[in-house]
C-alpha cells in the first residue's frame, strides 16, 4: 500500500474525523478511514482512498487493513474512552510512527499522553477559546497559537490608527508585541523592521501573548 506521498489513517469518521479525512484526501493524500458504523463508512466509500468497517480495538484487524504501513494516524473517537485508549495501544503496537488523538477530558488526555500518543488535542475546547478571543475583540480577524503561550494575531487597524506611522506605536517597547508585517488587501506593504503609514483596515500581524495583546487592544 506504500505510496510516494504520505499515508494517513483516520479512525472514527464522525463530524471531526470525517472532515479531517476528506480534507487530507483533497490534499492528495492516501487516506484509510475506519469506523464501526456501516452507514457512516458507506458515506465515505467514494470520497476517500479506503473506507473500512472495522473495530480498531482489534489489533489484528488493523494490521490486515494495512494501517501499520501508514505514516500517521488520527484517533477521532474521544467520546468512547475505552476504544480510544485501546486503539492508541494497538496503533503503537503495529508500528504507526505518528499518532494523534482527540480527547474529551483532562484525565483522557493524561492517559493518552502516557501511552505515547504524539499529540492530544481538545477540538471543541480549542475552538471555544478561539471564538472567545475573536468575539471579545472584533478587530482580531484571526489568531494562531504557536505553543508556550505565544500567538500570532491578525489584527485589523481601527480608524484611530489611520495616518499613524507603525514605528511610532512602539508595540514592542510598550506592550511586548512584535509586529511581523502589515497587509493592505492582498499586498504586503512593510515588515516589522521598517515602518509605513497605516490606513484603516490594514491588517497587522502581531506576535506575543494573549495578555500583552489584550493590553495593547485596551489602549485603542
Amino acid at each position: 500500500m506504500k505510496h510516494n506521498r504520505r499515508n494517513f489513517a483516520v479512525i472514527g469518521l464522525g463530524n471531526f474525523g470525517g472532515t479531517v479525512a476528506l480534507e487530507l484526501t483533497r490534499y492528495g493524500k492516501y487516506v484509510i478511514g475506519i469506523d464501526r458504523d456501516e452507514k457512516i463508512v458507506a458515506n465515505f466509500a467514494e470520497e476517500i482512498s479506503q473506507a473500512l468497517i472495522l473495530d480498531s480495538r482489534d489489533e489484528s484487524a488493523l494490521r490486515e487493513a494495512g494501517v501499520g504501513e501508514c505514516d500517521a494516524a488520527l484517533i477521532s473517537m474521544g467520546e468512547d474512552l475505552e476504544s480510544s485508549v485501546l486503539t492508541a495501544i494497538n496503533l503503537k503496537m503495529i508500528g504507526v510512527e505518528v499518532v494523534w488523538a482527540k480527547a474529551v477530558s483532562r484525565a483522557h488526555h493524561r492517559i493518552l499522553s502516557k501511552l505515547g500518543v504524539d499529540r492530544v488535542f481538545h477540538p471543541e475546547e480549542e475552538m471555544g477559546r478561539h471564538v472567545a478571543q475573536v468575539f471579545n475583540n472584533p478587530l482580531v480577524r484571526d489568531y494562531v497559537s504557536l505553543g508556550n503561550g505565544s500567538h500570532v494575531f491578525y489584527f485589523q487597524a481601527p480608524a484611530e490608527m489611520e495616518g499613524r506611522e507603525l514605528a511610532d506605536i512602539h508595540m514592542l517597547d510598550k506592550h511586548e508585541l512584535r509586529c511581523l508585517g502589515v497587509m493592505r488587501g492582498t499586498e504586503f506593504i512593510c515588515d516589522g523592521r521598517s515602518s509605513c503609514t497605516l490606513a484603516e483596515a490594514d491588517r497587522l500581524i502581531l506576535l506575543g501573548t494573549r495578555k500583552n495583546f489584550g493590553s495593547f487592544a485596551d489602549t485603542l
